[in-house]
């Protein structure tokens, strides 16, 4: 499903990152929070693709979906 998110120990402390650049997700999350455009991001991280800002933006959309079960102490 996201083929382009990755989740390595090695890398970044086994947060998600993008294709193993070393590009956190949230790093990309923060900057669209911020108010950058794709372009200005790309710009940024030549690295990136368009496409992996997007997986980025669903991926942490997708996290926001976990139901939180609360289980008696």
């Amino acid at each position: 499903m996201f083929e382009r998110i990755t989740i390595n120990p090695e890398v970044c402390e086994g947060k998600p990152c993008i294709r193993n650049l070393r590009i956190p997700v949230a790093i990309i999350v923060r900057m669209v929070a911020g108010g950058m455009s794709f372009s200005d991001i790309l710009n940024a991280y030549p690295s990136l693709e368009r496409e992996d800002i997007k997986q980025a933006l669903q991926y942490s959309a997708l996290l926001t979906e976990e139901r939180v079960i609360v289980l008696p102490s």
